[in-house]
This record gives C-alpha cells, sequence and structure tokens, in this order.
C-alpha cells in the first residue's frame, strides 16, 4: 500500500513539476495513439457499414475475420509488421522500423478490427424498415450509407473508445516495432517497462496513473459527447 501511495505521489509531483521527459512521453503516446485511432475510423468505418449492408458471396467469412480480429494478439501484430518493415522485409527499403510510423502502423492494425467490428453492430442495429424506407426515397446507396452512419453514430463513438483505449494501452507492439528509443519512440507503456525492469516502482507506478488518467480523460470526453447527442 505504501509503494502505491508513493506512486501517486510521484505522479502528482511529476505533473506539478512539469518534468520536460514525462511531458514529452506523454504527449508522444497520446499523438501516436490518436493518430492510429484515426487512421482505423478511416479504414473500419466504411468497411465496416459495407460489411453490414452489402450481402456478397464470402460476406460470412469476412464477419467472422473482423470478429477474430477484435482479439488480436498485439504481439503478432508487433511481429507481422517487424518483419515487413525489416531491412530485408518488404517494405525494408522505407527504414520506418523503430520510428513513430512505425508505432502508428502497429497500432492502427489493432484498433481497425475493433472499430470495424463495432461500427458493423452499430449500423445492423438500424432498423432494416429505415434503409426500406431510405430506398423508397430515391436514396443512392452512398446517400444510405451516409444517413445509416449518421443514425448509428452514438452506439459508433464506443468503436472510438474502445480503439483508443486498446492502442494507447498496449505494449508488446510497440516494444517490439519502436524499440522504446529515449526521445523517440519510448510511450508511457514501455517507459512503465523500462521503470520496472530497473526496480523504479514509484516511477512506474507515477507513469500508470499517467495512463490511466489519459484513457479516464479520453472516455469522459467521449461518453460526455455520446450523452449529450442521446439527449
Amino acid at each position: 500500500m505504501t509503494l502505491l501511495l508513493d506512486g501517486l505521489v510521484e505522479a502528482l509531483r511529476l505533473l506539478l513539476t512539469g518534468d520536460g521527459e514525462v511531458w514529452s512521453i506523454l504527449l508522444f503516446s497520446v499523438t501516436v495513439s490518436a493518430t492510429a485511432t484515426l487512421l482505423a475510423l478511416v479504414v473500419g468505418v466504411p468497411v465496416g457499414a459495407t460489411l453490414a449492408l452489402a450481402r456478397f458471396p464470402g460476406r460470412s467469412v469476412a464477419v467472422t475475420a473482423v470478429n477474430a480480429g477484435m482479439g488480436l494478439p498485439p504481439v503478432v501484430v508487433g511481429l507481422v509488421v517487424s518483419i515487413v518493415l525489416w531491412r530485408s522485409g518488404p517494405l525494408g527499403g522505407l527504414e520506418a522500423l523503430y520510428t513513430p510510423a512505425a508505432l502508428v502502423i502497429a497500432q492502427a492494425l489493432i484498433a481497425s478490427p475493433i472499430v470495424t467490428g463495432i461500427t458493423l453492430a452499430a449500423v445492423q442495429s438500424v432498423p432494416a424498415a429505415f434503409r426500406l424506407q431510405l430506398a423508397a426515397l430515391g436514396a443512392s446507396r452512398v446517400q444510405m450509407l451516409a444517413v445509416v452512419i449518421r443514425e448509428a453514430r452514438l452506439p459508433m463513438l464506443a468503436a472510438v473508445m474502445a480503439g483508443f483505449g486498446a492502442v494507447i494501452s498496449e505494449v508488446g507492439a510497440s516494444l517490439m516495432v519502436g524499440g522504446n528509443i529515449k526521445g523517440q519512440t519510448r510511450t508511457l507503456t514501455t517507459a512503465m517497462v523500462l521503470e520496472t525492469g530497473k526496480g523504479n516502482f514509484e516511477t512506474a507506478l507515477a507513469l500508470a496513473a499517467l495512463l490511466l488518467l489519459v484513457v479516464f480523460a479520453v472516455n469522459w470526453a467521449l461518453t460526455w459527447l455520446q450523452q449529450a447527442r442521446a439527449r
């Protein structure tokens, strides 16, 4: 219990004293995870909506793959991205491994199935009669898709919360593709692993407290937006 209290005190001290390294790690983590979540939304929302509305051969396999991808182990993503970005890999010429870009790619791959799956469920929750009414009014496929997504926007905010929460708290893939390089690819989670390995439990707990604070703040803001729109 004393160790936990010391960690909380250390977290407050780091925040109030404006520790430069901690703030840079915090801002870097939020920036990378927010960018990855945005990319996941760009990919996942249209794919999820299409899977929910369209009917084509192999759709059940695609839906099953999305649902399975929601539980995809991050270390598997990290391994695949590492192989692809390795010097002898297909994209080794980009020299992107152990860079922020590699972190964004890995985190986007982790978040995309989550966003896609939740979007699929949200769009499917829109009554079929509503879609039929839109078709009867002469709405095109693009117009119908836009209206249905707008109707499902409240539950889809859960996709943002789930996607962001999954990637900002991820550690395995970040270590594999980022390397935990100080000042370049170190995130809150990888910094926690480093400090724990060094025996600096107070600092590790302080970083954990900051991580929880960020997750809570983002989810509080999105939940407020969700409930405000619902009202």
